[in-house]
């Protein structure tokens, strides 16, 4: 069978095609100039990212004060954003500067796998730390009864379980696609949404699947968070000290403002009609969820609290 040319792709009959097992990413770019730069920033995005979460980590395990359930969540946060932000930027990082800019079938489901597994743990951690924080300030007498240690395991174990069942119910469908139209993936990474597009067999199930997801997942786990931040902002306001609330408030918004935004941008891309292109805004809203949120989280829930920043001074402060 003579290669269709990929700038004339006609879908004929799946058995006089050929099956593809390499996919060409397409990228945010095919300026070479634009390319480096896009290089060196996510480069740098992803430096910060590994080493802030890293010292996170770091600085909880060691420090016998920080041993209390929120710095618990946080380490565990800080580990699934380093486990999160390796899945996509790195190969994004080699396709920018390569040649050759592919990545193979196996490795492309793997990757959306991956992100699933991890993005599915963070939405859920990121709930427990919200129902932490609405206990810690609108129920503080009954904290220590309801955060005990074995509480703090299940929301945690149950934020590893809940990936594995997104994994379960997406990536088992993917098994009997077939992709066999052209190889040209419209997107920096390996996105799911973009990979069906691709599919020259029915996929219906698959989004439908995903649909199911967002709302399984996406809507179960947000849904408590805005609830539980909207009565620990509403307490807030009731604090007379006004240097006090305008801190706490601070705080807490900037938490649900980095929230927000990864719901958002994920609903966005994952919630919209059907098209047959993955479009250049789809592309730009996906570095909010797979290359921001794992730096702004470090950054946001770390240096706004005054505990650990002060040991982070104490820490590195001297040996700077």
């Amino acid at each position: 069978m003579e290669k269709t040319a990929l700038t004339d792709v006609r879908y004929l009959p799946i058995e006089n095609q050929t099956t593809i097992t390499e996919f060409m990413l397409l990228g945010l770019s095919s300026d070479p100039q634009v390319q480096v730069l896009l290089f060196f920033l996510f480069l740098i995005i992803y430096v910060t990212t590994f080493i802030g979460n890293s010292v996170i980590i770091f600085v909880v395990k060691t420090e016998m004060r920080l041993h209390t359930p929120m710095f618990f969540f946080l380490s565990h946060l800080a580990f699934v954003d380093i486990c999160y932000s390796s899945v996509t930027v790195p190969k994004m990082l080699e396709t920018l500067v390569a040649k050759r800019k592919s990545i193979s079938l196996a490795g492309c489901i793997t990757q959306i796998l991956s992100f699933m597994y991890f993005g599915c743990a963070d939405i859920f951690l990121l709930s427990a730390m919200a129902y932490d924080r609405y206990v810690a300030i609108c129920d503080p007498l009954r904290y220590s009864i309801l955060m005990t240690k074995p509480m703090c395991w299940k929301l945690v174990g149950g934020a590893w379980v809940t990936g594995f069942i997104d994994v379960m119910l997406n990536g088992l469908p993917l098994i009997d696609l077939k992709f066999c139209r052209h190889n040209l993936l419209s997107h920096y990474t390996c996105e799911l949404s973009a990979l069906l597009r691709l599919s020259c067999t029915e996929t219906s199930i698959n989004y439908r699947l995903i649909i199911a997801s967002c709302f399984l997942f996406g809507f179960t786990s947000f849904i408590p968070t805005f609830i539980s931040y909207f009565y620990i902002i509403s307490s807030i306001l009731k604090i007379q000290s006004t240097k006090g609330r305008s801190k706490a408030f601070s705080t807490c918004s900037s938490h649900l403002i980095v929230v927000c935004l990864f719901y958002l941008s994920v609903f966005s891309t994952y919630l919209q009609p059907y098209s047959k292109s993955f479009t250049d805004l789809n592309k730009v809203s996906s570095i909010q969820y797979l290359v921001l949120s794992p730096l702004l989280n470090p950054i946001i829930y770390s240096l706004k609290n005054q505990d650990l920043k002060s040991l982070l001074l104490k820490k590195f402060g001297k040996q700077c």
